[in-house]
């Protein structure tokens, strides 16, 4: 019985210790439990061992790769293939059998040629060729026809001719015009004439109270007044708020009593320029984008404003609104040219302007010539209108013009040319 496996090729896995062999079996004895390989393959690598014997208590699991009468013996050479034909399978009580090498081959890599097994296709049985057949008849019969050529199963289900209709446009406008738009909406509001709700649902409806959207006001309250501010004298010329409220103009000589009436009540000419130039920082703050754009993260974006001052108190007010800009980390440039003669406001503002980190000059030719943020325009004067007639206050003016900032004008007098186009104007009040 034992002879019977001599010769066939075998796989032996002896755990993770000794690892698997592979080789032809030259002996097996049943009184002491061996088996013994030759020319075996240890874990893929040819041994240097010319035969190992394994005992079957440290085999793990033993297949049986070919039998003795399906392999033909390579003549020459290492990991020479083998070619398998039909046999027998040989028996299952020896294929379960165990051994166990008492020897334990070195580790030395000789070779490198795994053993490798080929073997045949199966052939297809002889009955194969008449199944074929029937399945095709069958499929013959299946599309209508025993004889004559069969049709494929794609024109067996979309080989029906195609609607002839499908190439005409569809028509959009005829099919639109079938559909009533406006009784629909009638009856749905329940307006329609034709409506089939009760007479009591629509007399529901029309006492429904009207809704009010978010921003309108259910409180009744009185029709808004935007002319508020009245005058003795006109000035003949209107100014509007943000808000839209009207702020009428006065004239100059209405003007001149009511600054000498705030003087003689303690509202001084210095007290006057601090106000001044405190609400106009705030609007100038606001109109370069306040707290958005003044914040201590945005520092590398400061606003450039340019001042443009003559030598009086419009000035001296403009003058004011620049150091108060300079406190809040605006980049100011003041304009104002060298005058042999300034009043004494004008001298005592340009002292505390000089006190900030901020920039002076006297020429046109030193203001910037890329676009900046802003220009404050205080070169009118109510008392004296031919400074408009001067070379600096039209270089001032060009320049201004050619610029694409906005203008605001602090305070502007009653004879107003249009030399600047000033977007925004502010006067005390």
């Amino acid at each position: 019985m034992a002879s019977d496996w001599l010769g066939s090729v075998v796989s032996i896995n002896c755990g993770l210790t000794l690892g698997v062999y592979q080789g032809e079996v030259s002996s097996v004895d049943r009184a002491s439990q061996t088996i013994s390989l030759k020319e075996p393959y240890h874990n893929g690598i040819r041994c240097p061992l010319p035969e190992v014997t394994f005992s079957a208590m440290d085999i793990k699991e033993l297949k049986i790769l070919d039998i003795q009468n399906a392999v033909n013996k390579p003549s020459s050479g290492l990991g020479a293939s083998t070619e398998a034909s039909s046999g027998p399978t040989g028996r299952h009580s020896q294929t379960n059998r165990s051994t166990h090498p008492h020897v334990t081959s070195s580790s030395s890599h000789t070779s490198t040629a795994p053993i490798t097994i080929l073997r045949r296709a199966p052939t297809a049985p002889s009955n194969s060729r008449g199944a074929a057949q029937a399945t095709s008849r069958k499929n013959c019969v299946r599309n209508g026809s025993t004889g004559g050529p069969m049709r494929p199963k794609d024109d067996e289900c979309f080989g029906d001719g195609t609607d002839e209709d499908l190439d005409t446009d569809f028509d959009f406008e005829g099919n639109l015009a079938l559909f009533d738009k406006a009784a629909v909406f009638s009856k749905i509001d329940g307006t329609s004439s034709h409506s089939s709700r009760p007479q009591h649902h629509s007399t529901q409806a029309e006492q429904k109270p009207v809704s009010y959207r978010h921003d309108e006001n259910i409180l009744e309250v009185k029709p808004v007044i935007y002319r508020q501010i009245t005058v003795p004298q006109h000035g003949g010329k209107d100014y509007c708020t943000d808000s839209g409220l009207v702020v009428p103009s006065v004239p100059y000589e209405l003007y001149k009593r009511l600054l000498a009436a705030a003087e003689r009540w303690g509202l001084s000419l210095e007290r006057r320029l601090e106000t001044i130039g405190v609400c106009a920082s705030q609007m100038t703050l606001t109109l370069l984008g306040g707290p958005n754009r003044l914040t201590p993260k945005n520092v590398h974006q400061r606003p450039t404003v340019v001042l443009l001052c003559g030598p009086h108190i419009q000035g001296a007010q403009g003058i004011s609104c620049g150091r108060h800009l300079a406190n809040h980390e605006v980049e100011v440039i003041l304009f104002l040219p060298n005058f042999v003669k300034m009043q004494e406001s004008v001298t005592t503002e340009v002292n505390l302007y000089s006190k900030t980190s901020v920039k002076q000059v006297a020429s046109i030719k030193d203001l910037p010539a890329s676009p900046i943020d802003l220009v404050i325009n205080c070169l009118d004067c109510h008392e004296n209108p031919l400074l408009r007639e001067q070379s600096w206050y039209q270089s001032a003016a060009d320049w201004a013009n050619q610029n694409r900032a906005p203008v605001l004008t602090i305070d502007p007098p009653e004879f107003e040319a249009h030399i600047l186009r000033t977007k925004k104007h502010l006067g005390p009040g």
